[in-house]
């Protein structure tokens, strides 16, 4: 299935239905007073996270969504039937946004979550609300109030504990198949990677993460070189990022170091809250390298790179899985200490309703 994690739509609830105004006619009583009902509430429009769905295409080809009307009251006191909601279900991570105003509307970071999106229009009021002492025979009813219309941006950011950076052929595909049952493309040239892949990692029986491995960057990627900043937005909720750094490129003019600092670049960029994650340097390809120079290597790229101190730096060769298990045990300990980003906004409950409001 083709992967689609943007997705413009349009949703409006349905109006609420018109009250009437009725009195009650019977063989021996043709004067009655006022019996008519209210209208019901017009249909919602509510938006719910699914695990079992990964990616909005849904809603690239069907960018309308509209919400039945209520129905209108009748004699006899009755009341309109309350329209249908009409509920979209999306992926867990989603985050809906009014193209209009640019509010967040929700952030569905859990399964099952629900959010109301649209509002239905309240029911009208039927003249029976209207009598009084006064007022014995009133033919006051209301119009059912109209459902709000809304354009909405959905947007998906996987989530994910870890996040794996790098230029393209770095190897995070190869890392995250070799930590993981994750099975994403692997090839000996540029931009296999076309979106982003999530594999757990299982450290033991009772202990997990998830990584995020998304497609390569390259230097200007912030301007949209090469795919652009469409997939940094799925970093947004891990709590750390590995760079992944190839010690050995094929091109030899590549420069690890020029590259390395490349990709940090980009993050200062895109925002200043992705680049203040905890970032580790990971050097990869250790084994392609004569082993009476890794040492050197090393130490000529961490000189040069001028990492912060106290940044973790770890060695390895995923193709082999060398050095990836000290890693995956390392981030582990490193997560168990690290809040979970919070969610972009506080979604509302799930009971969008007043009790005393007919629904059906």
């Amino acid at each position: 299935m083709k992967f689609i994690d943007e997705a413009k739509i349009c949703v409006a609830a349905g109006d609420g239905g018109n009250g009437v105004a009725s009195f009650r006619r019977e063989k021996y009583e043709p004067d009655g007073g006022p019996d008519g009902g209210d209208g019901g509430r017009g249909g919602s429009v509510l938006a719910t996270a699914d695990r079992n769905i990964d990616t909005l295409i849904e809603y690239r080809y069907t960018r309308r969504f509209a919400a039945p009307r209520g129905g209108n009251g009748a004699s006899a006191g009755c009341y309109g039937r309350g329209g249908k909601d009409v509920v979209l279900r999306v992926p867990v991570g989603t985050v809906i946004t009014d193209v209009n105003t640019q509010e967040v509307v929700a952030d569905l970071a859990r399964d099952g979550q629900t959010t109301l999106i649209a509002r239905g229009g309240r029911g009208g009021l039927g003249n029976i609300h209207f009598k009084s002492s006064t007022n014995r025979a009133p033919r006051q009813h209301t119009q059912g109030e109209a459902g709000e219309e809304r354009d909405l941006r959905l947007e998906l950011r996987v989530l994910a504990d870890v996040g794996l950076l790098g230029l393209p052929n770095a190897g995070k595909s190869t890392f995250i198949r070799a930590v993981s049952a994750a099975r994403p493309k692997v090839a000996d040239y540029p931009f296999t990677t076309m979106h982003p892949s999530l594999g757990v990692v299982r450290v033991d029986e009772n202990r997990s993460f998830v990584v995020a491995d998304i497609p390569g960057l390259i230097e200007g990627a912030a301007e949209g070189a090469g795919l652009g900043v469409r997939f940094l937005k799925h970093l947004a909720r891990t709590r750390v990022l590995l760079h992944l750094v190839d010690l050995a490129p094929l091109d030899p003019e590549a420069d690890p170091v020029r590259g390395a600092r490349a990709i940090v670049g980009e993050l200062e960029k895109y925002g200043p809250e992705l680049a203040a994650k905890p970032r580790w340097l990971v050097l990869n390809k250790l084994d392609l390298v004569p082993e009476d120079e890794r040492e050197r290597r090393v130490a000529d790229f961490l000189r040069a790179y001028g990492a912060p101190d106290g940044t973790p730096c770890f060695r390895i060769s995923a193709l082999r899985g060398d050095g990836c298990r000290p890693l995956i045990f390392a981030l582990r300990e490193a997560l168990d200490d690290l809040k979970p980003p919070a969610a972009l906004v506080d979604n509302p409950p799930d009971a969008f309703f007043p009790d005393d409001m007919p629904t059906d």
